[in-house]
């Protein structure tokens, strides 16, 4: 018989906790798709480079990214790393393992976007006489970010989902690691937990509306 009672006022006291934990889940993805982004396009070029030793680094790294799961890139970063004698903190870890996530899988958003820009329009440009840095900013580099703009949305989701994988190795300031925290202490899992997701889902939400509203501004013409 379900005699559960509900006690959403201890789960509801502990909600500023639990923004403050929001905060920093937030700035944690962001943070990933910053690094994220950055490594990615320098793995698109290399990807691209005619020298092969960067180019297997590149298809190396979104390889490993693409086909191992996000918890045991974290744990190589976190136990790996210390058997090692490296030793970093748990929000390291989390970060530099999302990060390696995103950049693989950014890196192969961004080789798509770059293939699907006619070459045509690269070669009518230096025929027109532009550098090719002229060329990537002014022609290639718009129509990319229109091309990859909307996987970069759900990267972003994704990277606020996944850094939930952080209490594995004892974060314990994020979203996730304060409603474990307050689970231990008072054994109401399904009130703190609900109330977790709901955070992560007004996250995700509130990402996707940011989206739209930008892609409105950015890509009207």
């Amino acid at each position: 018989m379900f005699d559960y009672t509900f006690q959403w006022r201890s789960a509801l006291r502990a909600l500023p906790d639990m923004l403050a934990g929001a905060l920093v889940t937030f700035e944690t993805a962001v943070l990933s798709m910053i690094f994220g982004v950055l490594i990615a396009l320098a793995l698109t070029v290399m990807r691209e480079s005619k020298n092969p030793m960067l180019r297997g680094v590149g298809n190396v790294w979104v390889s490993i990214a693409r086909n191992t799961p996000s918890l045991f890139q974290i744990y190589v970063l976190y136990f790996g790393l210390g058997s090692l004698g490296l030793h970093v903190s748990s929000w390291i870890a989390l970060l530099a393992g999302i990060t390696f996530n995103n950049a693989g899988y950014l890196a192969e958003n961004f080789r798509g976007g770059l293939k699907a820009v006619p070459e045509t329009q690269i070669r009518a440009a230096r025929s027109l006489g532009m550098s090719a840095f002229q060329t990537y900013r002014m022609i290639v580099v718009p129509q990319l970010l229109r091309i990859v703009f909307y996987p970069l949305t759900n990267q972003m989701v994704w990277a606020v989902l996944m850094t939930s994988l952080g209490v594995i190795v004892g974060l314990n300031n994020d979203l996730t690691g304060v409603t474990q925290d307050y689970n231990v202490k008072t054994f109401r899992t399904f009130e703190y937990f609900a109330l977790a997701a709901a955070l992560y889902y007004l996250i995700a939400k509130a990402i996707v509306a940011v989206a739209r509203l930008l892609a409105w501004r950015l890509f009207r013409y």
